[in-house]
């Protein structure tokens, strides 16, 4: 069946990625971003038909009410997404995600949309937890994004518990895939890692390699969205991942044996408010809206250098 689905942060990575996925698919899409971080090239991919566009800040409470009119799902991917972007400005990365979030739950309560899915991270769980991290760990936020996050699940939690609202949170770890901006002091390590060694320069680690990520595939991310919103879940909390972990020394290892170069690293100090390690457990996301990883990381890694070569990055 058709549905209306709104996309905040849609001129971002993992937004417009949906939103392209929500198209192809046959819904309705109205996108949202005030192009803090995203970019406009971005909705370029999307396709017009059947794709309606608003510029703004969700946190502006006219903008979220106008968005949110007459939708069946909402998928909250808008956020200031980065550890060290907030760590050196916690004040901007803490209004943008914690009221963005808030602002689209008090329009969305009027509305009452069939479905919010929102994003969050692996970042919530910290350093000293369990790994693999199942969804019932205590959670433990190191950084001023970590916590953003944190209290976005729990304000979309709580939409089900006072408004009635079903909502689902995802946990997503160490997204990646084609079309994720590798330029920028902010940029994800991934996409980063892949451009500068196909200029054969060596990338910059900060720490001694051995830390070790979740690294998810962007196709996984929105089966994850897709199948949270189908769902009968509400008022959860689900690991969006692949279930295996690879260092960062390892994945330079990895885009060599991919580019056939033999580029090593520089090491830099360790970065305030990353994690040391992340490893999602998969089991209760599986019972609860049918989350399976569909691509794991080497061909995910595959896919996405090959874009990177294609586009000439």
């Amino acid at each position: 069946m058709t549905k209306k689905a709104l996309v905040t942060g849609v001129g971002g990575f993992i937004g417009s990625s949906l939103a392209k996925a929500l198209l192809e698919s046959g819904h309705e899409v109205r996108g949202i971003d005030n192009f803090s971080t995203g970019s406009r090239d971005n909705l370029k991919r999307l396709p017009d038909e059947n794709f309606e566009f608003i510029e703004g800040d969700i946190c502006d409470p006219a903008v979220a009410r106008q968005s949110v009119t007459d939708v069946d799902w909402i998928f909250h991917q808008a956020a200031i997404p980065s550890v060290s972007r907030s760590v050196e400005d916690p004040r901007r990365s803490t209004l943008a995600n914690c009221v963005g979030a808030a602002t689209l739950v008090d329009a969305a309560r009027d509305e009452d949309p069939e479905k919010i899915v929102a994003a969050s991270s692996s970042s919530v769980y910290g350093s000293d937890g369990n790994l693999p991290a199942r969804e019932s760990d205590p959670t433990n936020p190191e950084s001023p994004y970590a916590l953003s996050k944190y209290y976005t699940e729990r304000l979309v939690q709580q939409a089900s518990d006072i408004y009635g609202i079903d909502t689902v949170c995802l946990r997503y770890f160490n997204v990646f895939g084609p079309w994720q901006d590798p330029n920028g002091e902010y940029a994800a390590v991934i996409p980063k890692f892949i451009s500068i060694m196909m200029e054969g320069k060596r990338p910059t680690i900060f720490g001694d390699g051995e830390q070790s990520r979740d690294f998810t595939f962007i196709d996984n991310v929105i089966a994850a969205n897709v199948g949270a919103a189908e769902s009968d879940a509400s008022g959860v909390v689900c690991n969006v991942g692949c279930g295996n972990r690879v260092t960062v020394n390892e994945l330079v290892e990895r885009i060599n044996e991919h580019l056939g170069t033999d580029i090593s690293p520089i090491y830099d100090s360790p970065r305030p408010g990353d994690v040391r390690h992340s490893l999602a457990d998969l089991e209760w996301g599986s019972q609860t809206i049918d989350y399976e990883p569909i691509v794991h990381f080497d061909e995910g890694l595959r896919r996405t250098i090959e874009h990177f070569e294609e586009q000439n990055f």
